[in-house]
């Protein structure tokens, strides 16, 4: 194939790009919409959090009902995300390395926490657990309690944040296909040994930007947790919720001071957020090299 004559290259070159005028105000209307709506918030939550000065900033954290929501908001992180890591990883194993039935149902199914509101999530717990619900008097009878506690909060940041590690390893993992696999298993390797050693250093970057993804949701997620939770003082209260009853109690410097921990969570979630897409990047450029 011959080049194209110098005209065409020129008239593609001049009709992708836009005139200088336009390009600034696409950029300035850009940075408008950034600045009002991301970074003026951000500034304000910091500012009326130390507006009292930090020796108010650090009472506000350190006050007994705000430790008690920063170490449950921990505490179900951990457990919302160890166990998505785990089931996650299964489940994109299965979906990118076999074929069966109900493939396309299963996938469907992992998306569906991005398809139904979290309150309708929290409620969905309601009926199974509730006193009313379809385990409730079961749970009563035995003395279980999954509501209103720890377990029914776990379950409900679970079901909201089970996607993310899931979608970032599928893709990933169906692209890489299963010639490595195939090969180290002829050699004599085990099941263990295959994933370790050759599945797991091929996708640890996209593993973990999917962990990154699901611990912030479960730190900052409030819908379906504010359904399960009762709001019990001290007991079952995440930072999130605990934010909206300081700030409608008139609490602002406590209130803002814990929203400045969840704002500090997605800063600090967005540079890593932006590594691991560069590890991702250029581990793409090195399977197509």
């Amino acid at each position: 194939m011959t080049d194209a004559p110098m005209p065409l290259r020129l008239a593609t070159t001049d009709a992708r790009t836009e005139p200088w005028l336009v390009r600034w105000i696409i950029t300035g209307l850009a940075i408008a919409f950034l600045t009002v709506f991301v970074v003026l918030p951000l500034i304000l939550v910091f500012a009326e959090a130390f507006s009292r000065g930090a020796a108010a900033y650090v009472a506000a954290l350190l006050d007994p009902e705000g430790m008690a929501a920063i170490k449950l908001t921990l505490l179900v992180a951990a457990i919302s995300v160890g166990l998505n890591l785990i089931f996650g990883v299964i489940t994109a194993w299965a979906i990118a390395k076999f074929d069966f039935a109900g493939k396309s149902f299963l996938i469907s199914l992992i998306d569906l926490p991005f398809s139904v509101s979290p309150v309708i999530s929290g409620l969905l717990f309601v009926l199974l657990f509730g006193m009313q619900g379809l385990f409730g008097p079961w749970l009563q009878a035995h003395n279980v309690q999954i509501l209103f506690a720890v377990p029914g909060i776990a379950l409900a940041t679970i079901f909201v944040t089970f996607p993310f590690v899931a979608r970032s390893l599928i893709p990933l993992m169906q692209e890489q296909g299963t010639q490595e696999e195939e090969a180290a298993i002829s050699l004599g390797a085990s099941g263990l040994q295959t994933f370790f050693r050759v599945t797991l250093p091929n996708i640890k970057w996209g593993l973990l930007y999917g962990v990154l993804l699901c611990n912030a949701r479960a730190m900052g997620e409030f819908g379906a947790v504010s359904v399960v939770s009762g709001h019990i003082r001290g007991e079952t209260n995440t930072m999130p919720l605990l934010v909206e009853i300081l700030y409608n109690e008139y609490q602002f410097v406590a209130s803002f001071a814990i929203a400045s921990l969840l704002a500090m969570l997605a800063l600090v979630t967005l540079v890593v957020k932006t590594v691991l897409e560069r590890q991702l990047d250029e581990g793409q450029q090195l399977r197509d090299d």
